[in-house]
């Protein structure tokens, strides 16, 4: 697998998302991707408590840990590379978490238009 160039929504450099828990498509702690990631894990978010309950409403279990799997399961405060389509849906929902777009990957793009990712990037 190729990774995408390491380019951020705002055309930058790819900043890393997360090394604790460490994320991202390749596990590298930052939001790369590469035609194999069908998810496209792109959008580095900060977890909430009311996204992580949506999230396993709607079949996706974030906060389970599966040791098995080296997933620690997730809670509040964590960053993660969310699959972009994941977070558009909870921005309809209106439960979307914020925001790191200089760690979230140009790619994102494709399914979530810059604007909306804008209205969760703190201040």
């Amino acid at each position: 697998m190729i990774k995408d160039e390491a380019v951020n929504v705002l055309g930058g450099p790819l900043d890393p998302c997360s090394s604790d828990p460490l994320t991202g498509f390749f596990r590298d702690g930052h939001c790369n991707t590469c035609t194999e990631d069908r998810g496209s894990h792109t959008v580095c978010v900060l977890m909430t408590a009311e996204f992580l309950a949506y999230s396993k409403y709607v079949g996706n279990d974030l906060s389970t840990p599966h040791p098995e799997f080296g997933f620690p399961g997730l809670k509040p405060g964590d960053q993660w590379c969310l699959c972009a389509a994941r977070f558009l849906q909870a921005h309809d929902e209106g439960c979307a978490p914020q925001v790191r777009l200089t760690a979230t990957h140009e790619r994102a793009l494709e399914i979530v238009p810059l604007r909306i990712l804008q209205q969760y990037a703190p201040a």
